[in-house]
């Protein structure tokens, strides 16, 4: 692999950086445009992926599921988002992050509107596996799009505000579930909103048309023969970093998607609240999780990488323990503790954008990053399933306690990583 040393500048950057809206100003015109097309990309991400979990309920009637194959529905999208990660990853090594990300949107827009025509079971799992080919892709690309484009002494906040995108587009989905789930019958609701998915098509046209991959990252990645393979991500001196970016990648992600895929149906089935009520605690959580990426992305550029990860698994582990033992009865408790939920679960995510992408050259950053973030997606998977399996004798709160563990999964691969604060993009 090329040694070549290009430091990576972002266009157009302006002499002024202070101030709570330097980190947008540092991307000039070209960058602010991609991130436009990040942003958009990752919270439609969000809104095709969370059409399921606020219809489980819904769709575990219509075809009359048990626990466990509800948690299925879940667990193969995320699998199979390690096989759409990782080969987005290395597409967008070898013809662009822009044409990466325009497939990746395409292909999860594609499958979700088709989960809405599934006539059995079956079928409803083969296409939201599909779905997580595009799913899994589309962070990974989007964010080394802009970190690209990102200085080095704000890029944890740029990509927190990436981040953010999921708290939008998480809220967006739970809107039109209040809406749609109050105006149609239950067997067919859940189906117009797997319909509603077609929306991140529009975003295609915006991307095609506005956004370009960063030059100076561009020129080095096709100067290198090496680039998008996976052989060179397995191979010392990037040996190391990939199976404890893989551990990481996994607790965070099996203590989040636990969280993700059940409380919607824990709120429902053991504190017995109705549509519109499940979205008003959700509002709390989701308000809690933008706040928490913003914060996050913050914290990461000032404690650093690593302490922001640590700080908040401890805390999102502390959160789900407690969240999930309040008495029954005690909801307007419940209420308020979403917020703090959120606000951890969400926070520990923000730095991943940006350490994920300073760890990995520029030839196989998106390889390396694409690669690490979704194969532990898929093992943390594991995670939402368990907590089907043992819902029937533990309850959906009980078994909820297994997000825990993934985050103290995080914390010990934070021992086999460096810290990469203010690190350049080589």
């Amino acid at each position: 692999m090329s040694t070549t040393q290009i430091r990576q500048q972002p266009q157009g950057e302006q002499p002024d950086d202070t101030g709570a809206f330097a980190w947008l100003r540092a991307l000039g015109p070209r960058g602010r445009r991609a991130f436009g097309g990040a942003f958009g990309g990752y919270a439609l991400d969000s809104y095709d992926f969370f059409t399921l979990p606020l219809s489980m309920v819904a769709i575990a009637a219509y075809f009359n599921l048990d626990k466990g194959q509800t948690g299925l529905l879940t667990t193969v999208t995320l699998v199979v988002s390690a096989v759409g990660g990782a080969l987005a990853g290395v597409l967008a090594d070898r013809v662009g992050r822009v044409k990466a990300l325009m497939i990746t949107v395409v292909t999860y827009a594609l499958f979700t509107v088709l989960c809405g025509f599934a006539p059995n079971y079956e079928t409803l799992l083969v296409f939201r596996a599909l779905q997580g080919l595009g799913f899994g892709g589309e962070w990974a690309v989007g964010a080394i799009l802009v970190a690209e484009y990102a200085s080095a002494k704000h890029r944890g906040r740029t990509l927190g505000a990436v981040q953010s995108a999921w708290a939008a587009g998480w809220a967006l989905a739970v809107l039109a579930y209040t809406l749609v789930f109050q105006f149609a019958d239950a067997d067919l609701a859940w189906r117009i909103l797997f319909w509603t998915g077609a929306l991140p098509a529009l975003l295609v046209v915006y991307v095609r048309r506005n956004v370009e991959d960063a030059p100076q990252a561009a020129e080095l990645r096709r100067a290198d023969s090496d680039r998008g393979s996976f052989q060179s991500v397995f191979r010392p001196p990037l040996l190391r970093t990939t199976l404890f970016a893989i551990l990481l990648s996994t607790g965070v992600q099996g203590g989040y998607y636990t969280l993700a895929t059940w409380v919607p149906t824990f709120l429902k089935t053991e504190r017995g609240l109705t549509v519109v009520g499940t979205g008003g605690y959700l509002a709390f959580l989701i308000s809690g999780a933008f706040a928490g990426y913003l914060t996050g992305g913050y914290l990461t550029d000032r404690l650093g990488r690593k302490k922001n990860i640590a700080l908040f698994a401890v805390l999102s582990a502390l959160s789900v323990l407690a969240y999930t033992n309040i008495p029954v009865g005690a909801n307007s408790l419940l209420l308020v503790l979403g917020f703090p939920l959120g606000f951890c679960m969400s926070a520990i995510f923000s730095g991943f954008g940006s350490f994920l992408a300073e760890l990995y050259p520029t030839p196989v950053r998106g390889t390396g990053q694409g690669l690490t973030y979704n194969t532990g997606r898929a093992i943390g998977a594991v995670f939402p399933t368990l907590v089907g399996f043992l819902a029937g004798s533990w309850g959906v709160g009980g078994a909820l306690v297994f997000g825990a563990v993934g985050y103290g999964l995080a914390v010990l691969a934070l021992f086999g990583l460096p810290e990469t604060r203010g690190r350049e993009l080589v």
